[in-house]
Parts: C-alpha cells; structure tokens; sequence
C-alpha cells in the first residue's frame, strides 16, 4: 500500500509566541549584525505594556555569528533540561541560541555536513530548545524570536518556512544590484512558503565623514533598491549608514543599540539606533496587530 502524504503542517516553536526571521538572500550584507541589534532594539520597546521577552537564535549552520555578535565565545556546551530540550545562553537581556555553542568553534574549525545532517541541526535548534531558559516552569517563555537566517534558499530556509508557523521576515539588502538580485529570489522563496514580508532593510546605504555632513554612497545611488521595493510592492523599513562603531561593537560583543543614548551621533551611532528603534517598532506594531485580528 503507497503511503499517503499530504502538506506539511507548520507548527509554533515551544515556548515563543512571534517568529521574525531576518534572511538577505546575499551573504555579506550585515544581516547578523541586523538582526542582534534588531534583537536588543525589540527588547528595548513596549509590548502589552511591558518590554518584550526576547530572544535570538542563530540558524546559520555553517557560518554562526551570533555567539561573537552577543559576547558568548569560549562557552561551555549548553545545559539539557530533564526532558531533553536544550537550555539557551543568555546575555545584554536575551536569551540566545546557534550551533556555535554545540560544536567546537576555533578559527580554523569548519563545520562540514552534508544536506541531512543540515536539516536535522536546524530542526534541532527550531524545536529542541526551552526558551524559558534557566527559569524552567516558572518562566512564560519569548514574546519573539528573532531568527537569524544563512544566506541562500537552500535546506535551512526550507526547514523554516515549511516546518514553523513564522510570522514575518525583515529582509536585508545593501543597495548594489548583485544584492538586490539575491534579496528578490528570497523575497520570492518566503511568499513561495506562505511566510509574511514585514518589509525591506538597507544597510551601508551611506557614509557620513566626520568633517562634512554630506551623505556619501560608497555603494551606489540608492535608486535601485527603492525601485525594488517598489516593484514587490514592500515597505521599506529604513537606511542604515555605514558606520565604524558598529563593525567595532560586534566584534566586541557588544551590539551597537545596547549603547546609551546621545552619543552625539557620533559615526553615526545615533541614527543606526534610531533606524532600528523604528525598524522594531514597525515589526510589533505588526505583531500586535495580528494578534487583535485573531482575537476578533
């Protein structure tokens, strides 16, 4: 007798309430640092009248950011919960989870796994991590998981888009064509799995020199990226400046929006904060919103 197969049901993520992934489609373009500093910025907003409970998870199998981007090298393995499930490490108020803490991660260390064993990690950290973190019972567990995306439409977006129940996906693109090109083909994929776009970020959209006020746009004229937003017809949720303290920050571990306010704009820090305050703005406005639609 054939079997009988039917489609995939998504399902939620134990213990999280929102899923944003933040994917590119073109490696290279920032979309780590993105998204850990889109992570501290949600967790700095009011949701249901409190800060949200936060967390960022790292599905980049091959080429994981997120423990240098959070302060969290040189870690022990993770802890296991009596159940099985994996305990995340937590740092600046969010709880964090990559295979960087599964594996040993040196410099020269490179993870070499064919496409099963890649599916079955991202499976892994999709659904065998308690994000109630060291609380246990006694924690509610994340308003939102921030996903961190490889770049491509390969195996790893596959698992996301046709195992999880997602709820939007940021996406990251510099403003040259040979990024746009990969961000359209990951807009594409998305919709292709019935996942949401929330809208389109520009990163290193310009860079403003310390003695002139003057905008420069060492990667081209914008245009091109605003007629691609035109075009899929998605919102265009900021511009962020090429800035040298935000490259310094993440080597340290420490993400530029964990810095304290009035800097003075000093290379810019100042407006990448104020971009991705309104970035996480608009992605809970977006939440709430669909959570009062299924509600009525």
């Amino acid at each position: 007798m054939p079997r009988k197969s039917g489609p995939i049901s998504k399902r939620p993520i134990p213990y999280v309430k929102h899923v944003v992934a933040v994917a590119s489609g073109k490696g290279g373009v920032g979309k780590s640092t993105v998204a850990a500093n889109l992570a501290v910025a949600l967790a700095r907003q009011s949701f249901d009248g409190r800060n949200p409970r936060v967390g960022l998870l790292d599905l980049d199998i091959f080429g994981p950011s997120v423990p240098k981007l959070m302060g969290l090298e040189g870690l022990p393995p993770p802890e296991w919960t009596k159940a099985g499930a994996i305990i995340p490490f937590s740092n600046h108020g969010l709880q964090c989870m990559s295979i960087g803490f599964m594996v040993p991660q040196t410099d020269d260390t490179a993870v070499v796994w064919r496409g099963l064993m890649v599916q079955k990690a991202a499976q892994q950290l999709l659904f065998d991590v308690d994000w109630r973190g060291h609380g246990g019972e006694g924690h509610p567990g994340l308003d939102v998981l921030v996903v961190d995306m490889p770049p491509g439409t390969g195996d790893v977006q596959l698992t996301l888009g046709q195992l999880v129940q997602v709820d939007g996906a940021v996406i990251v693109s510099t403003p040259q064509d040979v990024a746009l090109i990969d961000a359209k083909k990951g807009v594409a994929m998305f919709r292709k799995v019935d996942i949401p776009i929330i809208g389109l970020l520009l990163n290193m959209a310009h860079f403003t020199c310390s003695t002139c006020s003057t905008p420069h746009h060492v990667f081209g004229p914008l245009t091109s990226f605003h007629q691609t937003a035109d075009a899929l017809n998605l919102k265009i949720l900021g511009e962020l400046p090429i800035t040298p303290s935000v490259s310094a920050d993440g080597d340290s571990g420490s993400p530029t929006t964990l810095r304290s306010g009035g800097s003075g704009n000093v290379q810019g820090v100042d407006e990448v904060q104020s971009v991705m305050d309104q970035v996480a703005k608009n992605v809970l406005a977006g939440l709430l919103a669909k959570d009062k639609g299924g509600q009525s």
